[in-house]
């Protein structure tokens, strides 16, 4: 997911400590690295396989396919008790008072590495179309069933700036030809999704059918003075636009879009509030 968020402030923060390791007998470094996996509480383990899988990213560097499967496999036994959640909390409630329901982010970390935090989507929340430059991205949904929307580029595809829309969407900034990756429900419990910076469903959307919460992991995180910055998008049918030299036979063209940049959408509220769950240690 990885859309920019707001984050709350750290002060008055309540967290459970994690077990310590006291035993001091002489052991070798990788028993002793053995016993301390088995002792993390699960979040803790996920920052630290974090940092490892990180350690060398940047802009556009995807981790091996090792360091992916590792990374994947600590986020599929994540449990939402882990991160001290659970569907009863107001983040979660209707909201009756708006047309746009408010979205909640709890922030876990942040280093020019990789960023951790969660999205907490009342019923029919929506994190709009956006996109993650640059980046590999890990969503686990943790509970409730989510509706995922999601694209990637068509390598080589001119785009087109005109369309049979309106005035003001025809002299809007160009489009862009993109494929549907991901159109579907998905429900918790469920597999980690994993997107790349050039496929995978790099640009997705969000809608909550129910209550539910995302833990996203972003490698490296969003960045404006690095390039790394979140653009949002409008959709239009690929029969909107025509463009020489770009044809889909007609019974694939729903699985085809045109993108078009624009601005933040005035009704997305994301407010940043504090984490209370399992201290992580080390940050």
């Amino acid at each position: 997911m990885g859309i920019e968020t707001i984050r709350a402030d750290r002060k008055g923060k309540e967290f459970r400590e994690l077990p310590t390791d006291t035993n001091t007998r002489p052991n070798s470094r990788s028993k002793r690295s053995r016993r301390r996996q088995k002792k993390m509480l699960p979040v803790q383990k996920l920052f630290e396989i974090c940092k490892e899988v990180f350690a060398n990213g940047g802009t556009g560097i995807v981790p091996c396919s090792e360091d992916i499967e590792r990374l994947r496999a600590v986020l599929d036994e994540l449990k939402p008790e882990d991160v001290g959640l659970t569907p009863e909390m107001l983040y979660f409630g209707t909201q009756l008072a708006r047309r746009t329901p408010k979205i909640t982010y709890l922030h876990l970390y942040e280093s020019d590495k990789f960023s951790m935090g969660i999205f907490c989507l009342p019923p029919s929340g929506v994190l709009p179309l956006h996109n993650h430059p640059g980046m590999t991205v890990f969503s686990k949904l943790l509970f409730g069933t989510m509706h995922i929307k999601s694209y990637d580029w068509v390598a080589d595809a001119p785009s087109n700036a005109s369309a049979d829309v309106n005035l003001s969407e025809i002299t809007a900034p160009a489009a862009r030809l993109a494929k549907v990756k991901v159109d579907s429900d998905i429900t918790a419990p469920c597999n980690t999704s994993i997107l790349y910076p050039a496929d995978g469903g790099n640009m997705h959307c969000f809608t909550a059918v129910t209550a539910c919460a995302v833990l996203d992991v972003l490698g490296p995180p969003y960045s404006d003075p690095d390039g790394r910055h979140c653009t949002y998008y409008l959709e239009f049918p690929f029969t909107n636009f025509a463009v020489d030299g770009v044809s889909v036979p007609e019974e694939d063209r729903e699985g085809y879009a045109w993108l078009q940049e624009r601005e933040k959408p005035e009704d997305l509220t994301v407010d940043g509030a504090p984490y209370k769950g399992p201290k992580i240690v080390g940050q």
